[in-house]
């Protein structure tokens, strides 16, 4: 079961969720005071007893900020609220009544610490108008820190698309009650800053998107051997260095052995095996639990026969880079196996086309059409990534390292994912560990780094969720 605080939820089922919570007994004030109160600690901790302007709408986000401020004052912060409008819902009327402090119009000016805007949260769907955006910039550039609740207002919250030109950044996002894919998705999630999560008793909600999180591995069994924790098949191409640097990273996500198959004698390494026998000879053992196809693989006629005999074998497969270009609907129609996609931006639109697919909504929305054209676990990556499969299942990676913006890095993920599905793992679970530990290695590997250092660290990852 999804936990609560680990789902993503849209606009819709974010109302939906807060309409459960009222129809059980908890009015709409007194969720205004569990978000408002839980979003103020978070403004006190970062403003360190120093003067924040709470910036509100007419909405009940604004009835947050309202709360936020009240919350603050009776600590003895020095708080102002700036409101745009008066509260227009009788929960953001009543947080109204309850704040006791200083109220200033758009007109007045006002510098301090911390900004928190309240403006406009969740569920916004046309551009701030011009006086709100001018004082939103005016505010945010007059404070050294910024903070959104719940979302920048002006960011489209199931997208991830700013609504318009010309919106601040932040330094600190607070989600009301559950993740929105906004949070995850770029350009949004340029702006926000940190992210961090305030509950506010949002139960799971059926069938919603997830986040990735740190999976819980085990060690091997005490009776385990190389074969028995899985054996991972990486076929290589014409530029054999992508699938050897593939082939490292699988070696410290969890497979027992990996194997590389090579079209041509390959400069020996003594911590890969490296075999080059023909590849339709080499897949016939039947001990391979997985096979990884594509880093490095090229794109010439040659390449192209490696990936059909590839997919005749009816084995668990991983396809990135260069099998994701040469990849249609033909080469897959009689494989059966489950299989994982992982494409970056013009990989996932080559494979849009391939597909015949229009390529039409948000990144979500896209790789899930992907999916279930092509019945294959998709990883759309990059700077925001989101995994979707054929069953409608969705989940969104939390930002991570810049630097992974390298050359190499990709292999490294593909190596990784394998390495998972070689150990057995059903193909979204697979591709999920793969992510996180992914993103985990980036971090343990600092700044500056290259992907063969980055491969390395996937085994400090992976040992950190034993």
């Amino acid at each position: 079961m999804l936990a609560a605080s680990d789902q993503v939820l849209t606009a819709a089922q974010m109302r939906s969720a807060e309409q459960a919570l009222i129809a059980g007994g908890t009015s709409v004030s007194e969720l205004m005071q569990r978000a408002g109160q839980g979003a103020a600690e978070w403004v006190w901790r970062l403003s360190g007893g120093r003067s924040v302007t709470v910036l509100t709408g007419p909405g009940n986000n604004g009835g947050d900020g309202w709360v936020i401020a009240e919350t603050l004052r009776q600590r003895g912060t020095d708080v102002a609220v700036v409101t745009a409008a008066e509260p227009a819902t009788d929960a953001a009327s009543e947080a109204r009544s309850r704040y006791a402090g200083p109220v200033l119009d758009g007109a007045a000016e006002r510098q301090g610490e911390v900004l928190v805007d309240c403006l406009f949260g969740t569920g916004l769907t046309r551009a701030l108008g011009g006086d709100h955006l001018a004082l939103l910039n005016r505010l945010a550039a007059s404070h050294h820190k910024r903070v959104a609740i719940d979302l920048p207002s002006g960011i489209e919250s199931d997208l991830g698309q700013p609504l318009g030109p010309g919106l601040p950044s932040f330094d600190l996002t607070l989600a009301l009650g559950a993740w929105k894919p906004a949070h995850f998705l770029m350009p949004a999630s340029a702006l926000l800053g940190e992210v961090r999560l305030v509950p506010i008793g949002v139960q799971a909600v059926p069938g919603a998107a997830r986040l990735v999180t740190q999976p819980r591995l085990s060690a091997p069994a005490i009776d385990a051997h190389k074969y028995t924790r899985g054996l991972l098949a990486v076929a290589a191409g014409a530029m054999p260095g992508a699938s050897i640097l593939a082939a490292k990273a699988a070696q410290g996500a969890g497979a027992g052995y990996v194997k590389l198959f090579a079209p041509q004698r390959t400069k020996v390494r003594a911590d890969i095996v490296i075999e080059t026998a023909p590849l339709a000879e080499a897949l016939g053992d039947h001990r391979i639990n997985a096979l990884l196809i594509g880093p490095g693989l090229g794109r010439s006629g040659e390449a192209l026969e490696r990936l059909a005999v590839a997919l005749s074998e009816q084995r668990p497969g991983v396809l990135d880079a260069d099998a994701l270009v040469l990849l249609g609907p033909r080469l897959l129609a009689e494989h059966g196996a489950p299989l994982i996609l992982t494409p970056h931006d013009g990989e996932l639109f080559a494979l849009e086309r391939a597909f015949d697919l229009d390529g039409s909504g948000g990144k979500a929305e896209r790789a899930l059409a992907l999916a279930r054209a092509a019945r294959a676990v998709v990883v759309a990556k990059g700077p925001d990534s989101v995994i979707a499969a054929p069953d409608g299942r969705l989940a969104y990676a939390r930002r991570s390292s810049s630097w992974l913006s390298t050359a190499g890095t990709g292999d490294v993920l593909a190596g990784t994912v394998a390495s998972r599905l070689a150990c057995g793992e059903e193909a979204f679970a697979a591709a999920c560990q793969g992510l996180w530990l992914h993103g985990e290695a980036a971090r343990l590997a600092g700044a500056v780094f290259g992907a063969g250092q980055l491969a390395d660290q996937v085994r400090s990852a992976y040992v950190a969720c034993l």
